[in-house]
């Protein structure tokens, strides 16, 4: 509760080692928040925190078994990299021969072996942020929580660590969470996504699961990148029309949808600039934006007043005002209901097809 108003509510969550949890969401999602409560840092206003079937909820943080790496690059000053990475032990007492071992085991999986005299100043950002993740890791907490950590790196370094945390959370029986407001990531990263908005948890499960088939619009805006194209349409008869004039057949899995009004979604890499079936459908219409990122092209395209946007491998360019054909395949589309609820994902063409 901040300033009488509810600031998390109604979360209720089991976690277990042996896969990463992701919370996935904006930046006012609440990540922060539930990660300072499950590491005892804040006390929830209600509701209880159960760890091994004890309440810890008003245990400090100090009696927890509890590591954390946020985005900043948390280190001590005067301390060099090797006793940065020691303090935690240290602090437990354990003999000097094996807080030596154990430092240069963690210090050489996260490949800043040869940064052990260093002292932080002398580091890049990417070499102070793998020494505050082997000064988590090394704690072998039983919860480690990971706030954005790579959010402050380079893309290059982004990348390079992205690859490596998941073999590193392979290797530990902590349970562990991970915040971050990047899709990509959250795919990248694997494990069970939580998808978090205004402090509450709109979708949970397996990674693949949630984003194939977003329970709502508002999950699928916030596990999309570049966002969702959403439409508003209605279903008469076996067709479903798509503005006001763009028309498709109800077949796969659109062929469970009732006559109604409905939100139809689609990815933006789910349409093309050609064909390559004979079911696509044509969306014509005038470029008002080409965007080159990378190795990527986005397409924005209007057609009858609405904005469709593309997502094409490559460099495209393109004038604007000129006119384009977008083709889209309708077992792609995704059909959602006036209150936001999923009504028909493209994934559930596998059911029908085993059902049938």
């Amino acid at each position: 509760m901040v300033g009488g108003e509810p600031f998390l509510s109604d979360i209720s969550m089991q976690l277990e080692p042996g896969e990463p949890y992701i919370l996935l969401g904006p930046t006012t999602a609440g990540k922060t928040s539930l990660m300072r409560i499950l590491a005892g840092l804040d006390r929830p206003t209600s509701g209880r925190v159960i760890e091994n079937g004890a309440d810890v909820t008003g245990v400090s943080v100090r009696r927890r078994n509890v590591a954390m790496v946020y985005q900043q690059f948390i280190n001590y000053p005067s301390f060099s990299v090797y006793e940065s990475i020691a303090s935690p032990l240290r602090r437990a007492g354990l003999p000097s021969s094996d807080i030596d071992r154990q430092v240069r085991e963690t210090a050489s999986m996260l490949r800043i072996d040869g940064l052990l005299d260093r002292l932080p100043s002398e580091l890049s950002g990417g070499q102070q942020q793998r020494t505050a993740l082997a000064r988590a890791l090394i704690k072998d907490a039983s919860l480690l929580l990971l706030d954005e950590p790579l959010v402050n790196l380079d893309f290059k370094l982004r990348e390079q660590l992205r690859s490596e945390l998941g073999q590193i959370f392979d290797r530990r029986a902590a349970i562990v969470v991970y915040a971050t407001t990047e899709p990509l990531e959250a795919l990248m990263l694997g494990g069970r996504t939580i998808v978090m908005d205004a402090g509450r948890v709109l979708q949970s499960g397996s990674t693949p699961d949630v984003f194939k088939n977003p329970a709502s619009i508002r999950a699928g805006e916030v596990f999309s990148d570049p966002p969702m194209n959403l439409i508003s349409g209605r279903v008469a008869g076996q067709t479903a029309i798509l503005g006001e004039t763009l028309q498709i057949p109800l077949t796969r899995h659109l062929s469970v949808l009732g006559e109604g009004p409905y939100i139809f979604g689609i990815w933006c890499g789910h349409l093309f600039l050609a064909s390559s079936a004979t079911d696509d459908v044509e969306i014509p219409g005038t470029v008002e934006l080409s965007e080159i990122n990378g190795s990527e092209t986005f397409i924005h395209t209007s057609h009858n007043g609405i904005v469709w946007v593309a997502q094409e491998e490559g460099v495209h360019t393109f004038a604007l005002g000129q006119d384009i054909t977008l083709h889209m395949n309708p077992r792609h589309l995704f059909a959602f209901r006036e209150d936001g609820t999923l009504a028909a994902a493209p994934s559930q063409d596998a059911a029908l097809v085993a059902a049938g």
